[in-house]
């Protein structure tokens, strides 16, 4: 005669180590999900603090080119036709269309609601252009903002 021997241990999950274990891995990725949000918000601050520093750059590049204008730049931007034309333009008319070539860009390349500031001051040893890029960020109670300080 056999004898048959019961074996009382227990096999596999439960119930409730299944549904911990689940909730432990629906955690996770909230946490995962998380990090990915933070990640793109991130990236996307980086990509429009790059455009800034380069729009800031192209405007001092127009300013070297047209170093006779000087305060011109701060007047605001028109259009005065300069650029590709076959007219005579003056230092006066060339700074305000870069500046008005310039500022389409910022509104172009930047979210809405940029702004951009040119700023001249005349100095006994050097003229200062403190050239200012603001734009607003969701996730930030303040809009962020590059400047750049140049002395000629």
């Amino acid at each position: 005669m056999a004898i048959v021997q019961t074996n009382k241990t227990q096999r596999g999950f439960t119930l409730l180590e299944a549904l911990i274990a689940l909730v432990i891995l629906s955690v996770g990725m909230l946490g995962i999900a998380a990090l990915y949000v933070e990640g793109l918000r991130a990236g996307r601050t980086a990509v429009y603090r790059t455009t800034a520093v380069s729009l800031a750059a192209d405007m001092m590049d127009r300013v070297r080119v047209n170093p006779a204008a000087q305060g011109d730049y701060a007047m605001g931007g028109v259009m005065a036709d300069c650029t590709n034309g076959g007219f005579d333009c003056n230092r006066t008319q060339i700074a305000r269309e870069d500046v008005a070539i310039w500022e389409a860009e910022v509104a172009a390349r930047l979210p809405a609601g940029a702004d951009a500031d040119i700023v001249f001051t005349a100095g006994a040893p050097e003229d200062t252009y403190t050239i200012t890029l603001s734009w607003p960020e969701p996730g930030f109670d303040d809009d962020l903002s590059y400047t750049l300080v140049a002395r000629m």
